[in-house]
């Protein structure tokens, strides 16, 4: 799985004119999911994202979880990012995950997230046209692949 992860002060997602989730002060997280990909990834990044020391503290300094400042999390499938730009300028997709296999992975990570946040996860919908709407904090954006945990 990869996810890019941003820090917001706000993020939404419009489908059809129509807002479906937004958040307050928290993470956007984009995911996209391999064919390779299990419980175990998402455990793992799930547990990643929830810890990740990247809100100031009292002091300035990013040393807080998105847990920590009671955040809100909005999470957006995204196949795009294991676009493939090698060959020609036509990205290739053929290592993103099939829907039959990413869509219940894709469900299985905001689940997980919702576990180890305490709380809703707020999502797009999978497959469908979105407008996501950000305000980056910072700006501060971390990309993630747990294909690469060490």
């Amino acid at each position: 799985m990869k996810a890019v992860i941003q820090r917001v002060n706000n993020s939404s997602v419009t489908i059809n004119a129509t807002v479906k989730s937004e958040i307050g002060k928290g993470l956007l997280i984009l995911v996209g999911v391999e064919e390779a990909d299990n419980i175990e990834d998402i455990k793992w990044l799930s547990s990643k994202i929830t810890q990740l020391r990247i809100f100031n503290d009292s002091e300035g300094i990013m040393n807080l979880s998105v847990k920590e400042i009671d955040g809100e999390i909005l999470a957006i499938s995204q196949f795009t990012l294991y676009a493939k730009t090698k060959k020609g300028n036509r990205p290739s997709y053929i290592q993103a995950a099939k829907p039959e296999i990413s869509i219940p992975l894709y469900e299985q990570f905001v689940e997980q997230l919702g576990i180890d946040l305490g709380k809703e996860i707020k999502t797009g919908e999978f497959g469908a046209y979105m407008k996501v709407n950000l305000e980056n904090d910072g700006p501060v954006t971390i990309i993630i692949d747990t294909k690469n945990k060490a």
